[in-house]
């Protein structure tokens, strides 16, 4: 084929008209959704995890009155940072004394949309306790002595609580949220799995994997676990695998790293057909 052929070749971006699920949050999938369709494809939202108050709302509230005591705010997911900044800023304004950590950019974009100016996230793209940890805030030298507010849900990883702890810093762990399983028909997205018209399903945490595979049943698990899986972190991965996925992409974090991975993948895809 000459380079005058090939020119006349209209090549269609890697996502068009692929269909992808969009796992999120309801009130945090727009992002990824409008980029998906942004590229030509078709964002089939199917939420796997549903956010809900805190049981017990003392910690909460207390914190909101008490956060200025606190050196370092740590909100692990865009739901603690909604949640606590919501109830802390109803109250007063951010101490700007006080830094505000999160886990990545859509947890900093959370953050600062509550007027936080002051915020950290982890160096070199990461988005996990481990790669937090590795800042120079958070290092032995720097915590003795400082007091840590961590915000959360109800139970999830020990890990950072326990380094923070262990490197000198007095921690305070506030549940702000509690997850549960949405009360969302399925029957739809099985159809959809049935007849192989979903090409790509995307998750962005544990629970949700496992909520999605209990929603989904054992009627259609087979389709879903054939289907390419597109996950942000390698430990979301693993229990993919273990679970039985066929194809398991692992991104770099965060949306822009679940769409840049969509388009390799599917990019490389229309190359080898």
């Amino acid at each position: 084929m000459t380079v005058r052929a090939r020119e006349r070749i209209k090549i269609a971006p890697p996502l068009q008209g692929r269909r992808i699920v969009v796992t999120r949050p309801a009130q945090q999938a727009d992002k990824l959704a409008r980029e998906i369709e942004a590229r030509g494809g078709v964002a089939v939202r199917f939420p796997v995890l549903a956010i809900f108050d805190a049981d017990d709302p003392q910690p909460l509230q207390a914190a909101a009155r008490d956060i200025e005591h606190y050196d370092i705010a740590v909100f692990v997911s865009p739901n603690a940072a909604e949640k606590a900044l919501g109830a802390i800023t109803a109250r007063r304004a951010w101490p700007e004394r006080v830094v505000a950590a999160g886990m990545g950019e859509t947890s900093a974009r959370a953050i600062a949309r509550f007027g936080v100016a002051r915020i950290v996230t982890p160096e070199n793209g990461g988005s996990d306790s481990e790669a937090l940890l590795e800042r120079p805030e958070f290092q032995p030298g720097q915590l003795r002595g400082r007091r840590v507010a961590i915000f959360r849900g109800d139970g999830g990883r020990e890990f950072l609580g326990e380094t923070l702890t262990a490197r000198g810093a007095e921690v305070t762990r506030i549940p702000c949220y509690r997850r549960g399983q949405p009360a969302l028909d399925a029957a739809p997205l099985r159809a959809r799995l049935a007849a192989g018209e979903i090409d790509a399903v995307t998750v962005t945490s544990s629970e949700g994997l496992r909520n999605l595979a209990a929603m989904i049943g054992a009627e259609t698990e087979a389709a879903l676990k054939a289907t390419p899986l597109f996950v942000a972190h390698r430990r979301i991965a693993e229990q993919a695998r273990q679970a039985g996925f066929a194809a398991v992409v692992v991104t770099a974090p965060g949306d822009a790293g679940l769409l840049a991975g969509l388009e390799t993948y599917f990019g490389a895809t229309e190359t080898d057909q």
